[in-house]
């Protein structure tokens, strides 16, 4: 029989990688707590045409990419391909807009069918930021600034901003016009896939990885020069507040974003820890889309991470600077204590003694191999434990345990049986 598998682009995430999972997700939580900013959770299951109408039909997402298929009751289901849409349908659905304005983080798995590569996975996991309400430029910075912040507190260097507006929707449609006359002439130029995006997407051929293309769009023009007056101001003031902050940015006029739904401010951040500029975080306002869903009129604005890309960029960053924040992050914690134990007796009583240090407060990992004492202290010093408790019957009947240090300066301590708080004492050195 053989052995079964994991689906192509659904990848498992072993202890070792979820530990650094944990560590990420903990400093996003706690950076999130400090601005204000709570969680939301939504289903990974959403009806097909909340990203039909959200996404937008055009795009490749929704064209190529969507896992959707009908469930019992003939319904169109698709899992959630990005987090955006399902934040804005519940803050719709649960009336949070009459609240006033909401600063939502949100975490999990997304689905696209696409060819899986290092980094990207047909699951793939996003960190992501929505707020719902807010208009301003300022507001568009504070996004902004989360999410560079974030990164610069997970220890990832060689950071790069590159924002571009997209205006309003009278602007792209005029530079929507342009763009199309000017491709037309040079249509044979182009790939196949915009060729394709010329009359279903045109915006989208700015976005073409082919090179033969984007050399041809260096003389194309661009969304800045479409861009009315007030767009125009509204677009230098998000510049002059990132100066103020001292965010370093470039401006990137073929920047688009990939989904329908963005206008105004658009960003991407960029890292070089891979060698070259990987885009590790993107996102932009999209004022439009609470409405398309069904909501009153919103001004929004947010961002996703990937969590595939960033992890990549972190081990890239811990190998470069072993003893930066990075290798900080990824390093195993050790456990406080490990229980060295054999014996019916011992084994018995080293059970309860781990479960009451546990509760104290204290990591405690307890041996359960029964193998000889030696054994158990190789495992003991692989772990990495700072002191090892030696649980024999002997020590059972005597009433007396001995606390061996393995990463710390001192002597044996002997401790009474029925006293764990002299180990706590001992671990927190207080005695």
């Amino acid at each position: 029989m053989s052995h079964l598998q994991s689906l192509r682009g659904m990848v498992d995430l072993l202890p070792d990688q979820t530990r650094l999972w944990q560590a990420v997700e903990a400093e996003a939580r706690a950076h999130f707590l400090r601005s204000g900013v709570e969680e939301i959770r939504t289903p990974l299951l959403e009806v097909t045409d909340l990203f039909a109408r959200g996404i937008g039909e055009a795009t490749d997402v929704v064209g190529k990419e969507m896992y959707s298929f009908l469930d019992r009751g003939n319904r169109s289901c698709t899992l959630r391909p990005e987090g955006t849409a399902s934040v804005v349908r519940a803050a719709v659905q649960h009336g949070l807009l009459g609240q006033g304005a909401q600063r939502f983080w949100y975490s999990g798995p997304m689905f696209r069918y696409e060819r899986p590569q290092a980094g990207r996975q047909r699951q793939f996991h996003q960190i992501g930021v929505e707020f719902l309400g807010v208009s301003t430029p300022r507001s568009d910075v504070e996004v902004i600034t989360l999410a560079w912040d974030l990164l610069c507190a997970l220890g990832v260097s060689g950071l790069q901003l590159q924002i571009n507006s997209l205006g309003t929707l009278e602007d792209r449609l005029r530079y929507r016009q342009q763009l199309v006359d000017w491709l037309e002439v040079r249509k044979s130029q182009l790939d196949a896939d915009s060729q394709q995006r010329l009359t279903t997407n045109p915006l989208r051929v700015l976005d073409s990885k082919n090179s033969t293309t984007q050399a041809l769009l260096a003389d194309a023009p661009t969304l800045l020069d479409a861009l009315g007056e007030e767009s125009s101001l509204r677009f230098q003031s998000v510049q002059g507040l990132l100066n103020q902050l001292a965010i370093p940015f470039q401006l990137n006029t073929r920047l688009v974003r990939g989904l329908d739904y963005y206008g105004h401010t658009a960003f991407e951040i960029t890292s070089d820890q891979l060698g070259a500029q990987a885009t590790v975080c993107g996102g932009g306002r999209y004022n439009g889309l609470v409405q398309q869903l069904g909501g009153p009129p919103t001004p929004a604005v947010g961002w996703a991470l990937g969590m595939e890309r960033l992890m990549l960029v972190l081990e890239a960053a811990a190998s470069a600077d072993a003893d930066g924040v990075a290798s900080s992050l990824m390093s195993v914690k050790a456990p406080d204590l490990y229980l060295v134990n054999r014996g019916e007796q011992a084994e018995a009583f080293a059970l309860g003694l781990a479960r009451q240090l546990r509760a104290a407060g204290v990591s405690v990992e307890l041996d359960g191999s029964s193998a000889a004492f030696g054994k158990q202290f190789k495992r003991a010093d692989r772990c990495g434990a700072a002191w090892a408790v030696v649980i024999g019957n002997d020590e059972v009947d005597s009433g007396q345990l001995r606390l061996k240090p393995l990463r710390v300066k001192g002597e044996d301590r002997l401790v009474e049986i029925d006293a764990p708080s002299q180990i706590v004492d001992v671990l927190r050195n207080r005695i």
